[in-house]
Parts: structure tokens; sequence; C-alpha cells
């Protein structure tokens, strides 16, 4: 591999205008930064030279500023999946000039596998470790990698001796076969391995190694309020009490938590709550608080699809490998992610909204129903298939100006159906087996702001017909009120 060492600029040369490139890594954790960097300063320098340059990208999820940011500054992305966190790209995605297909995160690499979006013309992926033989190690994050790794033309490998080869063992990378040939995926519990410790391809593809140092793009979590914390607290008095009840087993069941200071604040909570016993994780994205709970013996095992940490967090698990190795399992986002999986090990789901309605319909995704926060991620995936479901989100935002409860969501992304519980700082909304009317007479009592439980209330009461109450010349009050006047609180559902 000697011989194919070269410089990040080197390395872009290989990937040219119009080009689909499969990135590696799941969030920031594990993608690849100096190459990306190096097509977003080639991407400059060819507009700037009066020629096009755009490519289509495709990841595990969101990734860092390196690849997102540089390329969509460079006005480099012709086409964005499955999902994005960066406020650069956001903004060309909403004003129409990036492309952007929102996806359930499970489902990119078989889309890629059939076709549906062209071909993968260059894979870019980061690695601890390349063998002579076409073994490559990923670093903290997994993603799509092995279907990009065999469906590309070329690969490009950041060698990032920042993640110790010793950590050889703590993946498990497989592919489903595809239909009709599909088999189930043999996965009883967290811990089980079913695929091998690196992905194998032919060494031929391998066209550039570059050798990096560079550590992930994370971004920070701010310190936990009084909101945050309460959430936290009610989510795991909820399910202790559903522990106590049994209508979860003595055993508890995996957790799976999405990404941000309320999911952070909620596994702090389970930590803390005696009640509930030590539990394992089957999620996507493991965060500092599950390191911590794995250190305090209250986390016995985490799945998913990286290591999503702080980097003094980062370096902890590299120093203590003995102890957190076979405890620590990163897999692509094709199994973490999975719904056959997530329906077989009842996986407790706890996912943020951003905006819920009176009668349990989630909008993860837009503000005001048209301008793309991220994307849907991996809520879906999770959501759909849990055991029991959760939605966390503070009663409002924007000191109150915005409520995060309104009649009808502005965008839908998971329904009613799919939302067993809804839980704020005031209290917990349990949905299963409420009619509309009851859901949102309890949502309204248990979880809403008392400032807008007035409101809220006197849109109930509108419509006295229907199975699902709605006045559908009122119901968008709410986002006409903060789009009009800046606050929710001026909602008139007669004008």
């Amino acid at each position: 591999m000697e011989k194919k060492k070269m410089t990040a600029q080197e390395a872009a040369a290989f990937v040219q205008d119009g080009f689909n490139v499969g990135f590696g890594g799941f969030t920031p954790a594990g993608c690849p930064k100096v190459v990306p960097t190096a097509i977003a300063e080639r991407a400059e320098a060819e507009h700037k030279a009066g020629r096009p340059f755009s490519i289509g990208v495709f990841t595990g999820a969101s990734t860092g500023d390196r690849l997102d940011g540089m390329l969509a500054r460079a006005k480099a992305v012709r086409f964005r999946a499955p999902y994005q966190s960066n406020k650069d790209l956001r903004t060309l995605i909403n004003s129409g000039e990036t492309d952007y297909t929102d996806l359930h995160l499970s489902s990119l690499a078989q889309d890629l596998r059939y076709g549906f979006y062209g071909d993968i013309d260059v894979a870019i992926i980061e690695a601890a470790e390349v063998t002579p033989e076409g073994e490559i190690v990923p670093t903290s994050g997994v993603g799509i990698l092995p279907t990009i790794c065999r469906l590309a033309k070329k690969i490009i490998v950041e060698l990032n001796d920042r993640h110790p080869a010793e950590i050889r063992g703590m993946h498990d990378i497989a592919e489903p076969l595809d239909p009709p040939y599909r088999k189930e995926l043999p996965i009883y519990k967290p811990s089980d391995r079913v695929g091998q410790p690196f992905i194998k391809v032919d060494p031929d593809k391998i066209v550039a190694i570059v050798e990096t140092r560079e550590p992930n793009d994370e971004g920070s979590f701010t310190p936990l309020d009084d909101v945050t914390k309460a959430i936290g607290e009610n989510v795991a008095r909820f399910l202790h009490d559903e522990l106590v009840a049994g209508r979860i087993p003595k055993e508890f069941l995996p957790i799976q938590s999405g990404v941000g200071n309320v999911a952070n604040a909620v596994l702090g909570s389970l930590g803390d709550n005696e009640g509930i016993p030590t539990f394992d994780v089957y999620t996507e994205v493991i965060q500092d608080s599950v390191i911590e709970l794995m250190k305090k013996g209250r986390v016995r095992f985490a799945s998913g699809c990286s290591l999503s940490v702080s980097r003094s967090v980062i370096q902890e698990i590299y120093s203590n490998l003995d102890f957190f190795k076979d405890k620590l399992l990163l897999r692509p986002v094709e199994y973490s992610n999975n719904p056959e999986i997530v329906r077989r090990l009842g996986v407790i789901t706890i996912n943020t909204a951003l905006e819920a309605d009176i009668f349990g319909n989630i909008n993860s995704t837009h503000v005001n129903g048209t301008r793309m926060m991220n994307g849907i991620g991996g809520s879906g995936d999770f959501t759909r298939n849990a055991y029991l479901s959760i939605f966390t989100t503070p009663s409002t935002a924007k000191d109150g100006r915005i409520s995060a409860f309104v009649p009808m969501v502005s965008h839908l992304d998971h329904s009613e159906h799919s939302v067993k519980v809804i839980i704020t700082e005031y209290g917990i909304a349990d949905l299963r087996g409420l009619s509309p009317r009851k859901r949102a007479r309890c949502i309204i009592d248990n979880c809403v702001h008392p400032d807008y439980r007035p409101l809220l209330n006197e849109y109930l009461e509108r419509t006295k017909n229907g199975q699902t109450p709605h006045d559908l010349k009122a119901c968008f009050a709410f986002h006409h009120a903060i789009a009009e006047k800046g606050d929710m609180h001026l909602a008139d559902f007669d004008k």
C-alpha cells in the first residue's frame, strides 16, 4: 500500500464533476476530513475558472463541518442524502440550490444496492488500519461503509493514526442479502455478532491512502438546565413505573436514545434511578452519557453505529481498551437501525420531537412546515418498531414564543399510530389505547406549557364532530401567529 500514499489534493483529483461519492462515518464520528476539504478547494478553483463542479453526496448520517460544511460553502453539493445537520448546507437546501432527499437511515444502503440513485463512483472513508489484503478497519463510525466500499469503482482511504489499530475487533461488519434471497438477521441480543471486524475489499480498488491525525468535528453539549433535567427525570420515572407494573420485563429491555442534550439527560436519569436495573443499549449513536454509565456499571453493553463522543471521552476509551472493547460494538446503520432487529429485541425508543400536535402526530424535520432542519434520521426506524416508543421535547422554544404543541403539525414524520408516549418537563402523556379526543385531553393536561393550555383547549372545543376533531380553517393558527406576529400566544382561530 505504500505506493498508494499521497496528499489529500492528489487524492481529490480522482473525484470529477457529476460523480456520486459515498462517504464513511456517522455523525462527525469516523468521517473523512482532509480529502473532502481538498475536494471543496478544487470545486472553488473550478468555479473560479468558469467550469462546473458538483457531486452527489451519500453518507450514513450527518457529518462534520470539514465534509458537509466545506463542500456546501464551495457550492460543490449537487445532491445530498439521507441526513445533514450543517447550517451552510441547510441554507442551500432550503433555498433550493441543493437537492436533498430525507430518508430513514436504515434504507439508504439497500437503496444504493438497488440502483435507485445510480452508481457510486468513489468511496472516501476513514480507517484505523488498511492491510495489503484489502482489510479496512473503520474508526469511530461505520454508517454505510460496507455497501459503498463494495459498490464504488474507486476507494480513497484517510488512514488516521489518532485511532489505534488495536480497535480491530470493536466492529461487526456485514451486509444483508438482497431480495429475493434475504434471510433473517440473526441478532438476538445487543452483543451478538454476525459479521467480521473489518471491511474486505479488492485491494486494487484502493487508489489513494492519505495519512492524517485529525480529530473528529464533534459538537459540544450545553450544560443541562432545569427543563432537560426534568424531562430526563420524567422518562426515568415513567419507565420505572412501567417496570413495577409488569409492563416491562423485570430484566428490562434495550434502550435507544436519540442525539443531543435531552438524550444525554434521559440516559443520565435512567442511570441514576436505582429502581431501573443495569441495561443494554441498542442504538445508532453512542454518546458520552452511555460511556459514563458503562464506567458506573449501569450500562452493560452498547451496540451502535458510531462513537459520537467528545474528544476527551474517545481518548479515554482508547486508553482503556481492555475495559471497553468487550462492551462496545459498532455496526453498519443497516443493522444498528434495522426494523427487524429493533422489534425482535423489544427496544424502548426515546427520540426528540421538533413539534407535536394534540393528537400525537410528530414533526421531526421542518420548521413551520417548510424549512428543513436536519432530517428524520433514524427516529422512524426505531419508533415504528419499538416495544415502547417515547418522544420527548421541551414544551416551548424561543423564550416561550413557540409552543412545541400545536393543533396540527405543519409537517408529518411520525403518525399517531406509532407514537405511544410523549414527555415534557411538565409531565407524561401515555397515549396507549386512547381515542383521538382522549389523546388530545391527555397531551394538553400533562405536557403542554400552562400558558398554551387555554388556547389548545379552545381549539379542541371548536369541533364536536368527527373521530379527529379538526377545524381545517383554524388548525394552523399557531403557525400563522409565529410567522406574522412572532409569538404563538397571539394565535387567532377566527381570523
